[in-house]
C-alpha cells in the first residue's frame, strides 16, 4: 500500500473509524514525541509537546498506531496510556 492510495496528493484529511485526520498527524506526533522524550528540552517545549501528542492521540487510535506499534520510552508510555484511559 502506499501513501497516496490512504490519502491522494490532493487531499489533506480523511475519516478513519469516524475521525477526521489530517494529513501529517502522525508526522507531528513523531516530532512531538522526540521533544517530549529530549532531556535538554525547555519544560515549555515539552509541555507543549504533551499537549499536541495528547491532542492527537484519538487520531492515532484511530488509524490503529497502537495496535501495532508501540514506544520504547517507559513514561512515554505510560503517558499515552493514561491519556487514552
Amino acid at each position: 500500500m502506499r501513501a497516496d492510495q490512504i490519502l491522494p496528493d490532493d487531499v489533506d484529511h480523511g475519516q478513519f473509524r469516524g475521525v477526521s485526520i489530517r494529513k501529517g498527524t502522525v508526522a507531528a506526533f513523531l516530532a512531538n514525541v522526540r521533544t517530549w522524550t529530549d532531556a535538554h528540552a525547555s519544560a515549555e517545549a515539552r509541555a507543549q509537546a504533551s499537549r499536541e501528542i495528547a491532542r492527537d492521540l484519538p487520531a492515532l487510535r484511530a488509524l490503529g498506531l497502537f495496535e501495532v506499534l508501540e514506544g520504547r520510552d517507559d513514561a512515554l508510555r505510560g503517558f499515552v496510556a493514561a491519556a487514552l484511559r
